[in-house]
C-alpha cells in the first residue's frame, strides 16, 4: 500500500507543473470554474447572506484591501492582519476573472470584499445566491 501511495505522489506531482503551466495568468481558481460572474459593484449597499458556516478564521495576507466591491477598482475600507478574526459569508467571481469572499473581519468590525488568493483556505467555500 505504501509503494502506491508513493507513485501517486511523484504522478501528481510531475502533473501539476504542467497544468499550472496551461492555467491562464489571472485565473479565478479552483473555485471558479463552475460558478458564473457575479460582480458586486463598488459602494453597493447589497450585502449578501452568511451562508459560509466556518466562522473567526484567524489570517489573512498583511495589508489585503477589504473592498466595497468585488474588485481592486472598488475603495478599500480596512486591510488585514494575520491576527485578524474573519467571519466568511460567502464567495462571488468577479469581473476580473478572480473570485471574491465577502467577509467581516471580527476584530476591526469592518466589512466588505476580500480577493480569495489573500485569504486563509482560499476564502469561502460558500457561492454567494443569485
Amino acid at each position: 500500500m505504501k509503494g502506491l501511495l508513493k507513485s501517486a505522489a511523484v504522478v501528481v506531482g510531475v502533473a501539476l507543473p504542467v497544468v499550472l503551466v496551461a492555467a491562464p495568468a489571472q485565473a479565478a481558481g479552483p473555485k471558479g470554474d463552475d460558478v458564473t460572474v457575479q460582480h458586486y459593484a463598488c459602494d453597493s449597499t447589497v450585502v449578501p447572506p452568511n451562508t459560509d458556516p466556518v466562522s473567526a478564521i484567524t489570517g489573512g495576507t498583511s495589508g489585503a484591501r477589504i473592498r466595497t466591491g468585488s474588485s481592486t477598482s472598488c475603495t478599500p475600507v480596512g486591510s488585514l492582519e494575520p491576527s485578524h478574526r474573519l467571519d466568511y459569508y460567502c464567495y462571488t467571481l468577479g469581473n476580473d476573472g478572480y473570485t471574491w469572499t465577502y467577509l467581516r473581519d471580527v476584530t476591526t468590525g469592518k466589512r466588505g470584499w476580500v480577493r480569495d488568493d489573500l485569504l486563509p483556505n482560499y476564502g469561502s467555500s460558500s457561492h454567494c445566491p443569485n
